[in-house]
């Protein structure tokens, strides 16, 4: 009995081992002005990493119509041992808030996050078309203009980025403009 729950327990961490090993895997990779953009299109879902050397917060925005208003915004950061992420909207031309504090919802799913040797690293997912207001629907076979940037040293979400950059993917093919 002892015998068969640990082959059981035993084959259950594997399969969980081999599903955490998928899920950090990327096709595709970016850098601009310091942040690191991996990400990954799986069916209906953006599987997504963020990584820079800052010890405050990370971010990734898609498709803004004028300058910051109308992107959808993913914004992370890690205190201690919690991940804080955030979904938000461009509500303004250089203004952003939270997709829920807009009356739409959260769509993005924590996969995990760290902040090591002064580089803070956040892993997520989120839907291709949440079907929010307040998200834009990603295409994987066409342009997507991606916004990244990177906050001070600090965890806050009201410090102002420190460094940003735009850039035009394929999400598809990985191919940057």
């Amino acid at each position: 009995m002892k015998k068969t729950i640990f082959s059981v327990v035993l084959v259950l961490v594997c399969l969980v081992g081999v599903n955490l090993a998928q899920s950090a895997t990327y096709d595709h990779e970016m850098e601009a002005k310091g942040v690191t953009f991996a990400w990954k299109v799986d069916g209906d879902t953006l599987h997504c990493k963020l990584s820079a050397k800052t010890k405050g917060w990370v971010a990734v925005g898609f498709n803004p119509e004028e300058k910051m208003k109308g992107a959808n915004y993913i914004i992370g950061y890690v205190k201690g041992d919690e991940v804080k992420l955030e979904d938000h909207y461009g509500d303004k031309t250089v203004n952003h808030a939270t997709d829920k504090k807009l009356g739409g919802t959260s769509d993005v799913t924590l996969v995990g996050g760290s902040e090591k040797g002064g580089t803070t690293t956040i892993e997520f997912t989120i839907p291709m078309d949440s079907g929010d207001q307040y998200d834009s629907a990603l295409v994987a076979d066409g342009d997507t203009v991606v916004l990244l940037a990177m906050g001070p040293p600090r965890d806050s979400f009201k410090a102002r980025h420190k460094k940003q950059a735009i850039k035009t993917v394929n999400l598809s093919t990985g191919a940057v403009k």
